[in-house]
């Protein structure tokens, strides 16, 4: 007897359960395919076991900076426990994974393991939506759905010749299940996972290298953000490679190592470490999942969808990193809610990417929302700038870590919020009122003219808006 519910999701990720959630609280009967468990990527293999990491790298950073407080500390009795740092990533993930179960549960949400694939057609659909299981136990399971989420996320990308053996080259997903630290690591790719991992292994102790073919790390980002990461990471004696391409069939590895030639500019370089992190990008899982037997549209890898979010099937929607688009875990559970809402007949308010929060949660942190100065001219704006260094607010002083910026972005003519860039501590708390602002339109005089709270980090969110129209007050 197949199971019937009014939506079903294929997979648990942050896409996956939040949309589940939010048809759940509509009162629609909701069950959720889920492959290996709850939680997705993010939970699992990217957003929280890597920030559990990089929290241990930075408290251990600061350690070794103590005396900068007034503190001395043992440095012969001072060391760091790999193990144990690990230790404290896993018991992070399931405390998260316990929770989002219950959640799952409080919610009356049916959860089946295992293999999903669409399959069709159905006692909703004349051409395809149902869902055949492969349970873990080799039994099959039909699960028949009025409307499917298809939210299967990614994995990380790999490159011919590049692919990874997860002992000498390795994937985002082996580097966090390293038993210990290596001396040396080579990471090819300077974006967002690239620069994290840059970070916390240098902070580590560490001796990394890092390579990206653009111009500069952190490409999609404000420049002076570039600029600003990649001193900082140069400061802590990450050396840095832009412009420089990895050549794929130059790699050797073995019990010595790796050795691989980039190519920079016109020349050539022969580079060695213990192993190679390819950080290159991410791929759909979009793979045995019965997309064949459907008009979904498949191009370049991602599935098509249309603003609504719908596939080539009308009952069908695809949301979060399976559809190429912002892929951060808060954008997929965004889109989850959107999708439920729509097939709900709800009216979502569209969604606009450039609004979506973007946060590196390296040492130290980057946050944006909004455009860059250079998107701003490209969409016709005249664009007004404002930036003020942390090395201005009170706060930043007193924690002895006045690294950063925050900078401004509006239009000349009609003021409106064009866009946020920030580099400094515990920027990605500070995005969110950007963001909101962003979300009710308000203009920077309106932001700057709120009450920031002194002494706190949040100051220099309230000058560099005020800066706009020059009415900073402590700078």
């Amino acid at each position: 007897m197949p199971i019937q519910v009014d939506v079903a999701v294929l997979g648990g990720g942050p896409g996956g359960y939040t949309a589940a959630i939010r048809a759940a609280q509509e009162g629609k009967k909701v069950a959720i395919v889920e492959r290996s468990q709850l939680g997705g990527t993010c939970l699992h293999k990217g957003c929280i076991p890597s920030k559990a990491l990089l929290r241990s790298a930075e408290v251990y950073a600061s350690l070794l900076h103590a005396d900068t407080y007034g503190i001395k500390i043992d440095r012969e009795a001072f060391k760091l426990d790999f193990g144990a740092v690990q230790a404290r990533k896993e018991k992070t993930v399931e405390q998260l994974h316990r929770g989002l179960i219950q959640l799952i549960k409080k919610h009356g949400i049916e959860v089946i393991y295992g293999k999903g694939r669409i399959v069709g057609p159905s006692i909703f659909s004349p051409k395809s939506g149902s869902l055949a299981v492969e349970l873990d136990n080799g039994e099959m399971e039909s699960v028949v759905s009025r409307h499917l989420i298809v939210a299967t996320g990614s994995r990380p990308r790999q490159l011919p010749g590049l692919e990874a053996d997860g002992v000498h080259v390795l994937t985002s997903d082996d580097a966090l299940k390293l038993e210990a630290l290596p001396e040396t690591l080579l990471i090819a790719g300077g974006g967002v996972i690239g620069v994290e991992w840059a970070s916390m292994l240098s902070d580590f102790g560490t001796k990394v290298t890092l390579v990206e073919a653009a111009s500069r790390l952190l490409p999609a980002e404000d420049p002076d953000v570039s600029a600003a990461i990649a001193k900082a990471l140069g400061s802590r004696g990450v050396r840095i490679l832009t412009g420089a391409t990895i050549q794929a069939d130059s790699l050797v590895s073995g019990d010595a190592g790796v050795t691989i030639t980039a190519k920079i500019g016109e020349t050539q370089e022969t580079l060695t470490a213990d192993k190679l992190l390819v950080s290159v990008g991410r791929q759909a899982n979009v793979e045995s999942i019965g997309l064949e037997n459907t008009d979904i549209a498949v191009k370049n890898g991602w599935i098509k969808v249309k603003s609504t979010l719908q596939t080539g099937e009308p009952h069908i929607y695809a949301i979060g990193d399976v559809t190429g688009g912002v892929q951060l875990a808060h954008a997929a559970a965004h889109e989850g809610i959107f999708a439920v809402e729509h097939l709900l007949g709800l009216d979502p308010q569209p969604l606009a990417d450039h609004r979506i929060p973007r946060c590196v949660y390296s040492r130290p942190e980057t946050a944006s929302v909004g455009y860059t100065e250079e998107q701003a001219r490209v969409k016709g704006h005249d664009p007004v700038v404002a930036k003020i260094p942390f090395a201005a607010i009170a706060k930043a002083i007193v924690q002895g870590d006045t690294e950063g910026f925050v900078k401004v972005i509006a239009d000349r003519n009609s003021q409106d919020l064009l866009g946020v860039h920030m580099v400094g501590a515990h920027v990605t708390e500070l995005i969110a009122e950007a963001s909101l602002a962003q979300y009710l339109d308000a203009v920077p005089w309106e932001v700057g003219s709120s009450f920031h709270p002194h002494p706190s980090l949040s100051e220099a969110m309230g000058e560099a808006m005020l800066a706009i129209n020059g009415k900073a007050l402590n700078f």
